[in-house]
């Protein structure tokens, strides 16, 4: 690519001054850490943010972006989706994203910094929020710290829209000195979008790394209280922030302690379905343990039926409210316009087809059996405008019925050769399981020997390697074994049904037989949930072939 985005963007630079060693506690910052970025307030109060960042340097994205959402195992809202995640500024030197997400939720000393005491009374529904001014001392203190709640989405959207305001003051230009900028155009503050707080929730390109990135939680389930507030430990109460342990990013309280509204409308699965209220994620003070997860996501709905008085309300709870985050916009020059488009070409015939909408937008075999639909509603309209028009609109549709069928064997052919790659691949790994169970016997007898005498140091080294490389392929084959099972899984039922017709009517060996059953339940799984289960399907190859003897 001869344009990279450090180049598109000419001079695209961080300009946030992100603070080397941990800064000072605050009412606003409890628990001060090194990377902190502290923006003023009003009154002296302070917004801390944290950086989270996305892999690959371009502009419009990277294979290790596309990131799997959702909990198959979640409520009814949270089914599994993958989507390219996106940061608003470039990193150091270029080389990644980032996000910059609060590092705490925003607090009621923060809202009254900006709006005013008088303010937080009006338009909080809580009646101990109207005495805030009065509030002296440690009372106050705590009160400061207290995550902002009883407060609809609208009183949210006046805070930014005045914070904003007072942030870009052109008589105060030093208050943006510390914000991250784009092509020299700083950055604003907003909401968190879902996908940029579910990402860090899952504690971002960390757990990507280490292959942690779909687990419900980035921590132990037993250390549940040690992070994150909830009904067990806070019965219905929130808490000051930064009084649990933050995750991997330094992100306190995203798991518990109140929800968080997010920017945008909420959809039934996050990217589609109808439009409704608001997004809100997280967990909160009245969630049960089991309800505290990384995928977890409800509506609120910020205009609310009170059927008693027959009126449209403002809605307002307690355990509801808001985590903010900086946002840039995309085109911040014509300039910047013009060297995206030229990029997008290349993108658009490259990575954008690996991605999850361009699978769907560029998959030429969905579009063509997506078009043919279409085509026989036309012609049916045709016919029933022009009746003398019959032959011609019955040939129309003969040439139809011949595409139709020929996509439908492309279809049943790409699933057939999927289907036999994966087989290979869980053959191979079942090959592997058993060999590892003779190497292990035969480690156990090296170092029996071994404990006698170190001339055998030579025969434990090479069973030793023998067990590295038979990890290192069975990982490799596993591997391919899922990304297979995801591919077929996205088939129709009836092309995965004549794949597996196929594959029966052949001479298997036993061990073959008993991959190929394994392979048609994943494949189930997956198509119900939309997930592979990696450790669980791993644990039944182990089970199955472990001590297998053909």
């Amino acid at each position: 690519m001869k344009n990279k985005y450090a180049l598109i963007l000419v001079a695209l630079l961080i300009s946030a001054q992100v603070v080397a060693q941990a800064p000072p506690a605050s009412p606003y910052n409890p628990q001060p850490d090194e990377g902190d970025l502290v923006l003023p307030m009003p009154d002296g109060a302070e917004i801390v943010l944290r950086p989270v960042q996305v892999p690959g340097k371009d502009f419009w994205g990277a294979r290790e972006r596309v990131v799997q959402l959702g909990d198959a195992s979640g409520g009814a809202f949270e089914g599994v989706q993958r989507t390219m995640v996106s940061g608003s500024f470039p990193g150091e030197q270029g080389e990644h994203w980032l996000i910059w997400l609060a590092k705490y939720e925003l607090t009621k000393g923060q809202y009254v910094a900006v709006m005013g005491a008088e303010a937080l009374a009006t338009a909080s529904g809580n009646a101990a929020d109207k005495k805030y001014a009065e509030l002296q001392g440690r009372n106050l203190k705590q009160a400061q710290a207290t995550p902002l709640s009883w407060i609809s989405y609208q009183a949210i959207d006046d805070f930014l829209r005045t914070y904003n305001q007072w942030l870009f003051d052109p008589a105060h230009p030093e208050r943006q000195q510390g914000l991250p900028m784009v092509d020299g155009v700083p950055g604003f503050v907003r909401l968190a979008t879902e996908d940029e707080w579910e990402y860090a929730a899952r504690c971002g390109l960390n757990a990507l790394n280490d292959g942690t990135f779909n687990d419900r939680l980035p921590f132990a389930s037993r250390q549940l209280n040690e992070y994150a507030w909830h009904l067990g430990n806070a019965k219905n109460k929130p808490r000051p922030i930064g009084m649990r342990k933050p995750n991997c990013l330094g992100l306190h309280d995203l798991y518990g302690n109140v929800h968080e509204m997010t920017a945008g409308i909420f959809r039934p699965e996050i990217w589609q379905g109808k439009p409704g209220g608001v997004p809100v994620r997280g967990a909160s003070v009245s969630s049960a343990t089991g309800d505290v997860r990384s995928s977890y996501r409800t509506e609120l709905d910020a205009y609310a039926w009170n059927a008693e008085s027959k009126q449209m309300e403002l809605r307002r709870t307690f355990n509801i409210g808001a985590r903010l985050a900086l946002g840039s916009n995309v085109v911040v020059s014509s300039a910047a316009r013009t060297n995206l488009e030229k990029e997008y070409a290349e993108y658009r015939n490259t990575l954008r087809r690996e991605t999850p909408v361009g699978k769907t937008l560029d998959n030429l075999v969905s579009q063509a059996s997506s078009q043919l639909d279409t085509i026989d509603t036309d012609l049916k309209r045709l016919l029933a405008r022009y009746p003398d028009a019959q032959e011609q609109v019955q040939a129309i549709q003969s040439y139809v019925d011949t595409a139709r069928g020929r996509l439908d064997q492309a279809q049943r052919d790409s699933a057939r050769s999927l289907l036999q790659d994966a087989s290979r691949n869980g053959t191979n790994l079942s090959v592997l399981v058993s060999k590892r169970a003779t190497l292990k016997t035969a480690m156990a007898s090296a170092t029996k020997l071994l404990s006698m005498s170190t001339r055998y140091q030579s025969q434990v080294d090479a069973v030793q390697k023998s067990l590295d490389e038979n990890k290192s392929a069975a990982e490799e084959q596993y591997k391919a074994y899922l990304e297979k099972v995801a591919l077929i899984g996205d088939y129709q039922g009836e092309f995965r049904d004549h794949a597996f017709k196929i594959m029966r009517e052949k001479t298997l060996s036993t061990r073959e037989a008993r991959v190929l059953a394994m392979l048609d339940q994943h494949i189930q799984k997956y198509n119900e949930n939309r997930a592979v289960e990696t450790e669980g399907w791993l644990e039944e190859f182990n089970s199955v072939f472990n001590a297998f003897n053909e």
